[in-house]
This record gives C-alpha cells, structure tokens and sequence, in this order.
C-alpha cells in the first residue's frame, strides 16, 4: 500500500516545492503526481498529472494533499473525484484539514470545505471583474497594446484590391486583425 502525494499550482509562477515539503513533514511519501499551472477551476480528471495519478493509484493507496483546494473549486467536481478514488479503494487525506477524506465524517466536512473554496473561486472571479470595471472607468487600456496602424492597413487593402487572407499575410497578422482595422477606418 503506496502513500501518493498529489501537489498543483494555479500559475507557472508558483512552485509546488512548499506542499512537498509540508507534506513530507508528515507522511512518507511513495509517489508524486502534480500539476503546476493549472487552475482549480479545471475538473480533476482533466489535469493531466491528476488523470496520470488516477490510472496508477491502487486499492490500499493513500493520497495526501495539503489542503482540500488542491483537489479542486468546484463542490462537484471535488465530491465526484473522492467518490472516484474511494471507489478505487484509495483513502484520502487532507494535511491542512486534518482528516481522512473516505471516512463518514470526512466526506461532511469535505462537502462543506468543497462549498468554501467554490465560494472563494467565485469571489475572486468578482473582484476581477471589479477591477477590470474599474480600470475601464478610469479610462486604463486593457488588454495587449495595439501593433498595427488600421489607417495603413486598409490603405493597403484597397490600393491593391487585396483579400482580407492576402492583407493578413502581407502584414502578417490575422484575418481578424485586418478585418478589425478596415472596420476601424
């Protein structure tokens, strides 16, 4: 019976080193599976190294996460993975909780944790899109700073009666990049 240790970061810029570490501060850990820069948001078994953990894990295996969070943000999704590993026959335990996920009781506090950090993704989202309001108000540019002239592109276009295609490939940029600055002009 393998202890396996599963540790995800939501950006490229984060490092997984820190949950290891504290994961192998109380557990003797067999295997590791991660995912670095990938989101809760995505669903468990579409993480690749989430989907690599499942396929290896056995009946009698242990899985330890640093926190419930790590299995994901969405209540579904985090109750439908630990119903896949319990069914498979895998405990699974929480190092920031404290409890084994598979037990009665486990599973309640997981459902009410799962609904917490559902609650957190949303929350987040929101101040995101407050943010994005509010630089909007403020007159801040968003997105990449523009690197094509529209004036000059659809001069182009129409000095040499040229396709939207032939327009983007002579500027090298899209089709929709071309169809944008014609329409700007």
């Amino acid at each position: 019976m393998a202890t396996i240790g599963y540790v995800r970061v939501s950006t490229h810029d984060q490092s997984v080193e820190a949950q290891k570490h504290g994961l192998t501060e109380m557990y003797n850990v067999d295997e590791w599976y991660e995912d670095s820069g990938v989101s809760g948001a995505v669903k468990a078994l579409e993480r690749p190294g989430f989907d690599a953990l499942v396929a290896y894990v056995r009946r009698g295996d242990t899985l330890v996460v640093s926190a419930v969070d790590r299995l994901g943000r969405d209540t579904l999704d985090v109750l439908h993975t630990v119903e896949a590993l319990q069914a498979k026959g895998v405990s699974i335990i929480s190092k920031r909780e404290g409890f084994d996920l598979s037990t009665p009781i486990g599973k309640a506090m997981l459902t009410m944790l799962a609904a917490v950090a559902e609650l957190e993704r949303s929350n987040i989202k929101a101040r995101q899109m407050a943010g994005i309001e509010r630089a909007k108000a403020e007159g801040k540019a968003l997105g990449r700073e523009k690197t094509i002239n529209d004036a000059q592109v659809s001069e182009w276009r129409k000095t040499n009666s040229a396709s939207i295609k032939a327009t983007a490939e002579h500027f090298n940029i899209s089709v929709a990049s071309v169809k944008r600055a014609c329409a700007a002009v």
